[in-house]
């Protein structure tokens, strides 16, 4: 047992199967045995028992039995019909049981070795097996009537139980290669189910698939990318727990199809391979995930795929800091550019002695940026939203444009709360603006106000304008024209859509001579600090219904303007 235990899978099934065939055919076999031993008892039963009712019949039989010595005529007629039939005995006695005929002459004039009471008392016919002096054997017994109807004695006539083993025996030899036939065929289906399964594990034996299954629950579950597998019916077959954390979900949505997870359309576009490629970015639960998408071949059989989920929300939100580090980096360079181009003249006035002069450009161009970031700071309250109005500022003056604030800028101190959801908004549509004029020049127009619900915000820019076609697509995450920028693109505007869906507000984009992006981000008042009263402070235009926002009303470049016979074409959708 011990050496059957440490063989391969292969041999313990062979094995195993082997005698569960060996079981089963005996099995069978005894039990056809039995079955037809029983029936060929009934059938020679039945035999006896007819023999007996034809020899109690006889005319003779019962004339005999008013003879004074009946056993003179009645021994001859029962070795005839013994002779006859082929029966091994036939006995006849009279109602005290006393035999009149037997095989054994001996025995003629004794008492029956076993009861006949039940055939004399009630006229029956009985069948069974008895063991009587010729040894165990099928009878049959019926009674003899006279002529009034009366029991004068009985008939019992058997058949040894080794004439019908002889007859079970001549059945066997077709049985035994029967037998043996099923066990071949057995063995070999055995032999075949075995090698066919050890190909189906590649050869490997139990305690290998175990450790194999160990390693692999180790791998799925230990690997902090997220891992997904998918039939080929697009049902989920494998989720590890980076995956459910990363996309919300438990394990007992495994056996699930994708349409029936709780994942936004362009998750399941790229998980079911709608949108292919490779680093798909996606915007999940306030998450940036990259999605590779590879399929599984089983012996070159396509059986599924397998997605890989890596959490990028922290890379973006760096690579976003450095944009802004970098923006500010721009924005101090063309500062510095101006101020040596400043510098310099301020040395050639003074070395040609025009001291007066020298002063007076010092002070014009002092009070000039003075008067530029006091402008921005009287309409923008919050530091930091114009701290980053006046980094975008110098930035499009680097690139040869012009940002300006509208006269309906307000934004109250405090109001905004956390300024974070507010900077990205503003900096990602004043970016996406400044890109779509493609350094060409132009005009951003800003407006950016604080209302009793929250904070409203238009860019507008000269640029070509956006096809009807794409209003909504440039929202969506992975939407980019800037096919030769490298790096993730298309997240720009989907953040910000997100980040204003997440507060309760909206994003909206419309061509007013150019692109015109409107974006509403509520405030909760939980969030808001104590301001300045708005009292004294420039009139503030109607705030824009979230139901029906502003079409061509909203702030900037006049259709007369160069840039508002540009043709529309296709923007990037991030900033």
């Amino acid at each position: 047992m011990r050496r059957l235990l440490n063989a391969s899978l292969g041999t313990q099934l062979f094995v195993l199967q082997t005698v569960i065939v060996v079981l089963a055919v005996g099995g069978t076999a005894g039990v056809w045995m039995e079955h037809t031993r029983g029936l060929l008892d009934r059938q020679y039963q039945q035999r006896a028992l007819a023999i007996a009712e034809s020899v109690a019949g006889l005319p003779q039989v019962r004339e005999a039995f008013t003879r004074a010595r009946p056993e003179l005529s009645l021994q001859p007629i029962a070795v005839g019909v013994q002779a006859a039939t082929g029966a091994d005995y036939v006995v006849i006695a009279n109602r005290e049981q006393i035999r009149y005929a037997h095989p054994n002459t001996a025995l003629i004039g004794k008492r029956l070795s076993t009861d006949g009471s039940e055939v004399l008392t009630g006229g029956q016919t009985w069948t069974g097996v008895q063991t009587g002096t010729l040894g165990r054997s099928v009878r049959g017994k019926a009674p003899i009537f006279d002529s009034a109807g009366r029991v004068i004695g009985l008939t019992s006539v058997g058949i040894l139980e080794a004439t019908v083993a002889d007859r079970l025996g001549e059945a066997l030899p077709p049985l035994l290669w029967t037998v043996l036939a099923v066990l071949v065929a057995g063995s070999a289906a055995t032999a075949l189910i075995a090698r066919r399964v050890r190909r189906q594990t590649f050869g490997l034996e139990p305690r290998e698939i175990a450790a194999l299954l160990e390693q692999r629950e180790g791998v799925l579950h230990g690997v902090k990318e997220g891992v997904l597998a998918l039939d080929l019916a697009g049902r989920v077959t494998l989720v590890n727990d980076a995956a459910r954390d990363l996309l919300g979900l438990s394990q007992d949505d495994v056996g699930r199809s994708l349409r029936e997870m709780p994942l936004s359309d362009r998750m399941r576009d790229v998980l079911d391979g709608a949108d292919p490629g490779e680093d798909r970015v996606v915007l999940h639960r306030d998450r940036v995930l990259v999605l590779n998408r590879t399929p599984v071949a089983v012996r070159e059989r396509r059986s599924g795929w397998v997605v890989t989920l890596r959490d990028r929300t922290e890379l973006v939100r760096l690579t976003r800091e450095l944009d802004q580090a970098s923006t500010t980096t721009g924005a101090l360079r063309a500062q510095a550019h101006e101020f040596a181009n400043r510098m310099h003249t301020v040395v050639g006035l003074l070395e040609l002695g025009e001291h007066e002069t020298a002063v007076s450009y010092i002070t014009q161009t002092t009070e000039a940026y003075s008067r530029h970031a006091s402008g921005i700071r009287e309409k923008v309250a919050d530091p930091t939203l114009a701290a980053l109005l006046l980094a975008k500022s110098a930035e499009a003056a680097e690139r040869g444009a012009t940002l300006t604030l509208s006269e309906d800028c307000r934004v109250e101190e405090g109001m905004l709360g956390d300024p974070h959801d507010a900077v990205l908004v503003a900096g990602n549509l004043v970016a996406n603006a400044l890109d779509a004029l493609q350094e060409s020049g132009g005009t951003v127009e800003v407006s950016v106000r604080t209302e009793a619900d929250g904070l409203h915000l238009r860019v507008g820019d000269s640029g070509p304008g956006i096809t009807p076609e794409l209003v909504q697509e440039v929202f969506r995450e992975g939407f980019t024209t800037k096919a030769a920028l490298a790096g993730p693109r298309g997240l720009g505007l989907a953040l910000t859509r997100q980040t204003c869906a997440r507060r309760g507000g909206w994003v909206r984009v419309h061509n007013a001579g150019g692109a015109v992006f409107t974006a509403f981000l509520p405030v909760p008042p939980a969030e808001r600090t104590a301001g300045p009263s708005p009292a004294g402070g420039p009139a503030v235009s109607p705030v824009p219904s979230p139901a029906d926002p502003p079409a061509s009303s909203l702030a900037g470049p006049s259709a007369s303007s160069p840039a508002g016979s540009l043709a529309p074409s296709e923007r990037e959708a991030t900033g």
